[in-house]
């Protein structure tokens, strides 16, 4: 198995408001375990970095919450994308994908020189 991950500094944002895109609303633990499925589990979530995460989405109006029964009829808080969060999910994406196109030309082979 290969070794666990640590989450760059800025992209656990980015995995939170994904995922709650893709899945709709989900309680901080289902969050936190679909993250990690979807990283293959290379990643391995420490809860106390988790629910600060999304006390900070919450407040900065990405994300709403409510309490309510999960599957297992416990109270849950119910995490779910705002209008805003949406935005915030695309303006992220976008800038990843330009730090990503900018990283990979550093790295890519440097033709021989003559």
């Amino acid at each position: 198995m290969p070794p666990k991950l640590d989450i760059q500094q800025g992209t656990l944002a980015l995995m939170i408001l994904r995922t709650l895109d893709v899945l709709g609303p989900l309680h901080g633990y289902g969050v936190a375990r679909r993250i990690e499925e979807t990283s293959g589990n290379r990643l391995a979530l420490n809860y106390g970095t988790l629910y600060p995460a999304l006390v900070k989405l919450e407040q900065q109006g990405f994300v709403t919450a409510e309490w309510r029964p999960s599957d297992n009829n416990r109270r849950a808080k119910y995490y779910a994308l705002t209008p805003a969060g949406r935005k915030q999910l695309a303006r992220e994406t976008r800038e990843w994908n330009q730090t990503a196109d900018l990283i990979a030309a550093f790295l890519a082979p440097r033709p021989e020189a003559s």
